[in-house]
């Protein structure tokens, strides 16, 4: 009897050893799966150089648009040169989203052919002021004409939208780029596609704002011309729409150069 249970434990402990080595290559694949399953999901090297291309290019219109936002060179105002009434000085002003300045240039400095007085770049003295309407509500006045603040307190505000808008894509970008993971990607497409129009329409709002500026008053006359800080915003705000469509093609299972320009096999 005791022959027959010594059989069966051997028999029992050879099986559990069985299982257990029939198990052990299973359960090391199994953790090989996994292991690959995780790789599978992190990106390749030519994903990440694909992304930083597409953020050196987003990051050329964040600082645009910061440049361009953060001076005051949107639009130029200029009167007739005879407007001083001295004849040796005249006035030009100059505005952005936050703060005007009115510059005294030197007749002499002006080119003979141009009516108007400026343009600003040149040489003189100039007195800045931050709009009232952002603190006491209050409109600006610039050379008897009266600005509406509705209009330009909705292109500022449109414009601290998209740079919240450009900085929550940036740090959707890094967290992918450090995580080496795209799941960021579609977020931060869906930032900065939306930062390059709220840019656009922030230029928009503002040159109708320019427009209801003149129209207040009739009695002096003004040259208008959008200036170099326009130049920067504007085509920021392109450029951050197509680096959002950039990444938003980079999320696309399959690659739409190839999607659309199949390659011919040999045999065709």
């Amino acid at each position: 009897m005791s022959m027959w249970s010594n059989y069966f434990v051997q028999q029992d402990e050879e099986g559990r050893v069985g299982v257990a080595g029939a198990g052990q290559p299973g359960g090391l694949g199994g953790v090989k799966a996994g292991r690959g399953q995780r790789r599978s999901h992190k990106m390749s090297d030519s994903l990440e150089g694909k992304i930083k291309l597409a953020f050196f290019l987003s990051i050329v219109g964040v600082t645009l648009s910061v440049l361009g936002m953060g001076t005051e060179f949107w639009v130029e105002l200029a009167p007739p040169k005879s407007l001083g009434g001295n004849g040796t000085t005249c006035q030009v002003a100059h505005h952005g989203l936050w703060k005007g300045c009115v510059r005294t240039l030197w007749v002499a400095d002006i080119h003979p052919d141009r009516s108007s007085c400026g343009p600003a770049e040149l040489p003189g003295d100039s007195n800045c002021t931050y709009f009232k309407f952002f603190t006491s509500g209050e409109n600006a006045v610039i050379f008897k004409k009266t600005t509406n603040k509705n209009l330009n307190l909705t292109a500022a505000v449109l414009a601290l939208l998209s740079l919240t808008m450009m900085a929550m894509g940036s740090i959707c970008i890094a967290m992918s780029l450090s995580k080496g993971v795209p799941f960021f990607l579609k977020p931060a497409s869906f930032c900065f596609i939306l930062s390059g129009v709220l840019v656009l329409l922030s230029v928009l709002v503002f040159h109708q704002s320019v427009l209801a500026l003149l129209s207040s008053d009739h009695q002096v006359p003004l040259h208008h011309e959008l200036s170099w800080s326009v130049a920067c915003v504007g085509p920021a705000g392109a450029i951050l729409v197509v680096g959002g469509v950039l990444f938003a093609l980079l999320t696309l299972p399959f690659s739409p150069w190839e999607k659309c320009l199949p390659h011919k096999n040999s045999a065709t």
